[in-house]
């Protein structure tokens, strides 16, 4: 009787792409809204982009749709595993086979805007196949589709795969080596095709993009046609192979995923010392950052990106980020560090409920970030300056690395108390075990603040470095133990006055609040001004503007990829402040548009 009350194949698709709309369409609210909007408009001018590539450059369509397959590959582990609206978990129970519910997943994945996003950028294929007649057209057409599904299907599989293998430290700590390497690649992995360079190195990157599963829609095109309908069979293939595979790693997510993905731990636990206070809730602190899978990838995601980035550009024999090697993983593990009452959901009731705890849990989770993150810190910074000879970098070296290790360690718990970020319990948490179940976007918006403020705490520093090269370590050492102690002094502060509606916030989330303006009340054109702000406002600011200043004032003469450095001398000054003032009123845009409208709605209440 069981499959009697079960839909068929088209009607149980249908109804997962019914609530996979409904989902969407319930979540458009607020700051998601506006995210939603600011993405796919700038998906569609990525989308435009790639068939006015294949219109004006057709040489370099294989690798503009290499960079799509990527965002494929490569989202899921940026996002922790992928963000999930339809869990396999939910459907558990349902009386169909696993491919049925495979396939009906897939249906639903298809129901959201980047598809649809990408699905235009794939019409490039058909408008190169145009270069071929009428027949070109036809494949490209056909390749689009294929493409898609194609993508769509490996980064369904790539979260699968992720759901069911990352069970461990090991392979959690690969997840974000991985991800950190393929961060470092996004920004700076043009330094090693460079250091390539030829036309040797043209030709086998010219195959090799074809030989992508993005390429093959290009390869089709340009074949005669047998054997481009023969490379159109072979990858829906591919599909019903990736289907098939995909839906054998759900039913197997599903069976395993009844301790949130995370296998019991063998043998007795060890006991914690016999102390108090700080030292106690560091040695907890201390066995999460140890036994959470979540935690453990953030943080190999810190120091793999920190590692490989300098690596990036020796390639092309410039050193001068290898004796900074340390301070960029600083900056990266605050980062990754900025929600961490959020990531323990609701434990901190246990805080709470013991009387004069919080100062002693904040000082805790102080210590142990800096015991976690400070040794390892120090011997990239040391190691780094020996091996590259950059003797100059010595003072720099020393002042800020107590500097950005105090501001860190005080930047992470203010935020962690003031801008707190609901997540799901650890040990509720699905068949995914690095997705902690908060809100990607606020998350995502948390690290950047703490990439702003973390290196401002370090420009009293930098400032005494520039007046006297030794005077920096002596100043760096005063505002990291200040920023250390009065960041955390205000942060256990807050959390005793505020800690039982941090709770509530964890439990129920953020209360509804009617009256109140938010960015979601601006009219649509601000909405997307001020997230593509928020967004890309860094870029002309401190890699187009500070940096380069820096490298101006010490005489470094390796333009690298700073515009205002390959100018000629008389427009490298203004276009360095041309940069900065640019970034600037992109964040003042940004912040001030808010404030005008609360401002307004405050005054018309009157």
């Amino acid at each position: 009787m069981a499959h009697l009350l079960t839909p068929g194949p088209a009607a149980l698709a249908q109804h997962m792409i019914r609530m996979r709309l409904a989902l969407m369409r319930n979540s458009l609210r607020g700051d998601n809204a506006s995210t939603l909007y600011t993405g796919v408009s700038l998906g569609l001018i990525l989308a435009f982009g790639t068939i006015a590539v294949a219109v004006l450059w057709p040489a370099y369509l294989p690798l503009t749709l290499a960079v799509w397959l990527s965002g494929w590959i490569f989202g899921p582990l940026f996002i922790g595993g992928g963000s999930e609206a339809l869990r396999p978990e939910y459907f558990s129970m349902l009386p169909a086979t696993p491919g049925r519910i495979a396939a009906a997943l897939l249906a639903g994945a298809f129901a959201g805007p980047a598809p649809a996003v990408n699905l235009i950028a794939l019409l490039s294929l058909p408008v190169y196949g145009w270069r071929f007649g009428p027949a070109g057209v036809l494949i490209g057409l056909a390749a689009a589709v294929t493409t898609l599904v194609t993508m769509v299907m490996i980064s369904r599989v790539i979260v699968a795969l992720i759901g069911l293998f990352v069970r461990s430290r090991a392979t959690a700590a690969i997840v974000g080596i991985v991800t950190g390497t393929a961060i470092a690649l996004c920004s700076n992995g043009w330094a090693p095709v460079a250091a390539l360079g030829g036309s040797d190195t043209a030709a086998w990157s010219q195959v090799l993009v074809r030989a992508l599963p993005s390429g093959w829609g290009v390869a089709a095109v340009e074949a005669p046609w047998p054997l481009a309908l023969a490379i159109l069979v072979a990858n829906a293939g591919v599909i019903a192979l990736l289907l098939t595979a995909w839906a054998g790693l759900l039913s197997r997510r599903v069976v395993s995923a009844a301790r949130g993905g995370v296998p019991p731990r063998r043998g007795t636990p060890r006991p914690l010392p016999a102390t108090s206070g700080a030292r106690i809730a560091a040695a907890k602190e201390l066995r999460a950052w140890g036994r959470d899978l979540v935690r453990i990838q953030l943080l190999a995601t810190a120091f793999s990106y920190a590692i490989v980035t300098p690596l990036l550009l020796v390639t092309i024999d410039t050193w001068i980020m290898v004796p900074f090697t340390g301070l960029i993983a600083i900056v990266m593990a605050a980062a990754s560090s900025a929600n961490l009452y959020g990531a323990d959901g609701t434990a901190l009731w246990l805080t709470l409920m013991t009387p004069g705890a919080e100062r002693a849990d904040v000082r805790g989770r102080q210590l142990a970030w800096l015991l976690i993150v400070g040794p390892a810190a120090v011997v990239l910074s040391l190691a780094g300056t020996l091996v590259s000879g950059q003797t100059w970098a010595w003072p720099w070296v020393l002042g800020l690395l107590p500097a950005l290790l105090g501001g860190g360690a005080g930047i992470i718990v203010l935020l962690a108390v003031t801008s707190l970020v609901p997540g799901t319990d650890p040990h509720k948490r699905g068949g995914n075990p690095l997705s902690t179940g908060a809100d990607e976007t606020a998350e995502t918006s948390l690290a950047w603040l703490v990439l702003v403020t973390v290196p401002a705490t370090a420009l009293p520093a930098a400032g005494a470095i520039l007046l006297h090269p030794w005077a920096g370590i002596a100043t760096g050492v005063l505002t990291g133990a200040l920023s250390a102690w009065g960041l955390g002094k205000i942060a256990y502060r807050r959390l005793e006055n505020h800690g039982i509606d941090l709770l509530n916030l964890m439990k129920h989330g953020p209360a509804p609040q009617a009256d109140k303006p938010t960015t979601a009340d601006l009219p649509i054109q601000h909405r997307i001004g001020v997230t593509i702000s928020y967004t890309i406002a860094w870029l002309p600011l401190f890699p187009q503007g500070l940096v380069p200043m820096v490298m101006k004032i010490f005489g470094i003469e390796n333009p690298v990829w700073f515009l205002a450095l390959h100018l000629p001398p008389i427009w490298q000054w203004p276009t360095i402040i041309f940069m900065i003032a640019l970034g600037l009123l992109m964040y003042g845009y940004a912040i001030l548009i808010p404030m005008r409208l609360s401002s307004s709605s405050s005054a018309g209440t009157r």
